[in-house]
């Protein structure tokens, strides 16, 4: 199992930026994808991006390209995502998972294909 932890939430103009981070311990070496997700009230929890923790490759959310970067630093074992351009549209509460150990890292991974979540960190855009 995977024990995650995020920081870096906030709240910010339309327009601006923040960059959340993820702190990852325990079987990481296992893990072969790290995504981030949002939700907000009343709505299905939402992949936002997701990385190969092997190539690097990335994947991101139609809503999101362009404005948003999934980075990670495995020296550190820590996820980043970096946002810009915010929108109200993009506030809801992140959360940072890990993949199923040894489970490849696909755009069209399903979400059950993570097993191992954060306890979110609360982002707000305000117009």
């Amino acid at each position: 199992q995977v024990q995650l932890v995020e920081s870096g939430g906030g709240s910010v103009q339309a327009g601006g930026s923040l960059r959340l981070s993820c702190t990852a311990s325990g079987y990481v070496y296992q893990t072969y994808c790290m995504g981030w997700f949002r939700q907000t009230p009343g709505k299905e929890r939402e992949e936002v991006a997701r990385i190969s923790t092997r190539g690097g490759s990335t994947y991101y959310a139609d809503s999101v390209k362009g404005r948003f970067t999934i980075s990670q630093d495995n020296a550190k074992s820590t996820l980043y995502l970096q946002m810009s351009s915010l929108k109200p549209e993009d506030t809801g509460m992140y959360y940072c998972a890990a993949g199923r150990p040894y489970y490849p890292c696909s755009s069209g991974s399903p979400l059950s294909s993570f097993n191992s979540w954060g306890q979110g960190t609360q982002v707000t855009v305000s117009s």
